[in-house]
């Protein structure tokens, strides 16, 4: 059943990128068409609703960032979490990370109940990858980003819930948290954003250009007005003056950021040993990845001096059985490959192997500011050096029904 339904939502996939044609694909693409236009007033009366106070965000009475993108997919989102999260813990916040855990899997509910006879609050509680000291959760409850965060991040808390509200309230009253990383949280309008951080990917900066379901973009580019700051992920040093000048078009204030997805070493499967990244000179390698753009992956790979000989790519979040992995290190074993390469987000999906004829190593990737770090550096103080307290605040306090005292300790 799992695989009719990747094989349906391949199908899906390239029908949007226009890459399948026939009468069929043009069928489809008219329908989604039509269905975009639903989706974008459905979009735009959201969005004025809550503008309008109609419907009403949640304050949880700490600070909320956002960061998210315009788009579905492949911005290179964790990482930049994951450089908040350490630079607000550095300055002194204590911060959680808010993740809806996309096609993470719910515990059994018989273990949920099971878990309310014991003395637990909920059925349905948030799941806790993370409470800061270990992890609790596998990747495949957890969700992957949720757990890679959580296992880069083993001091701050990770929280899963499609209901960020009360996945706040529980990290709030569980880990005594200030600072809220609302991952993936753009359209996540219930909980109240202080700083909405956008990421658009360099190369593909808004998606195909039109809406879901016909397009990726999850929002029309025009809403980019919303962010407080814009990073541009996937840079190579090269200038971006034209995607700017565009940017510029939709929000004339934000602080924009160039940043790179840094690779910083190599990683085994199984082991944990470490490689340098020059490792990869001259080798012959295979890779295997199920990411939303493993063009990107791959040609990073081919920067760093390998030569690829295989490769093999899934659906994004695909979750990997023992056999299509054993049946790929085969293909390598023919093509004598020196190693296979994956991304650090696909090895957490990778399952237990019995053996291991080629070796495999993930790609640990960090984000590295190009320019205007300054921006940077100013926003991680304006959240953890706050200016002391007005008078509007101290009336905001007195309206909020929850109290934090110590919120800028």
């Amino acid at each position: 059943m799992s695989q009719a339904r990747e094989k349906l939502e391949q199908f899906a996939v390239d029908v949007i990128l226009d890459r399948r044609k026939g009468v069929r694909a043009s069928i489809l693409r008219g329908l989604l068409g039509g269905l975009s236009k639903v989706y974008e007033f459905a979009v735009s009366t959201r969005l004025m609703l809550y503008r309008n106070r109609i419907l009403r965000e949640r304050n949880l009475g700490c600070l909320v960032v956002s960061i998210g993108n315009l788009t579905v997919g492949g911005t290179g989102k964790t990482p930049v979490v994951e450089k908040f999260a350490r630079s607000l813990q550095d300055g002194g916040r204590r911060v959680a990370i808010l993740s809806r855990g996309y096609k993470s899997v719910k515990q059994p509910f018989l273990k949920r109940l099971a878990g309310k006879i014991q003395g637990k609050n909920e059925i349905d509680p948030p799941r806790v990858v993370s409470d800061g000291k270990s992890l609790l959760l596998d990747s495949k409850t957890a969700g992957d980003e949720p757990y890679m965060l959580a296992a880069n991040l083993r001091d701050i808390p990770v929280v899963v819930d499609k209901d960020r509200v009360k996945s706040g309230k529980h990290a709030i009253s569980e880990f005594n948290c200030d600072t809220l990383i609302l991952d993936d949280g753009l359209q996540y309008l219930r909980l109240r954003h202080r700083l909405d951080i956008v990421l658009v990917d360099r190369w593909q900066p808004f998606g195909t250009e039109r809406l879901l379901p016909r397009g990726t973009l999850r929002e029309p580019p025009r809403n980019l007005k919303r962010a407080s700051y814009i990073f541009i992920t996937k840079c190579n040093g090269e200038p971006n003056d034209e995607l700017i000048e565009r940017i510029r078009k939709y929000n004339r204030t934000a602080e924009i950021i160039e940043c790179e997805h840094r690779p910083r070493y190599l990683q085994h499967l199984e082991t944990r040993g470490t490689l340098p990244l020059d490792t990869l000179q001259g080798k012959r390698v295979g890779t295997v990845s199920a990411i939303a753009v493993p063009e990107s992956f791959e040609d990073g790979v081919r920067k760093l001096g390998a030569s690829i000989e295989a490769t093999c790519r899934f659906m994004d979040h695909h979750r990997f059985t023992e056999q299509e992995i054993l049946t790929f290190i085969n293909c390598c074993v023919e093509s004598d490959v020196d190693m296979i390469i994956t991304t650090e987000k696909d090895a957490v999906r990778f399952p237990r192997l019995g053996r291991l004829d080629v070796p495999i190593y993930f790609l640990r990737v960090e984000i590295g500011i190009l320019s205007n770090e300054e921006s940077f550096e100013q926003c991680i103080t304006r959240i953890c050096q706050p200016r002391p307290e007005t008078e509007a605040r101290r009336f905001f306090e007195r309206r909020t029904p929850l109290s934090f005292p110590n919120l800028h300790k």
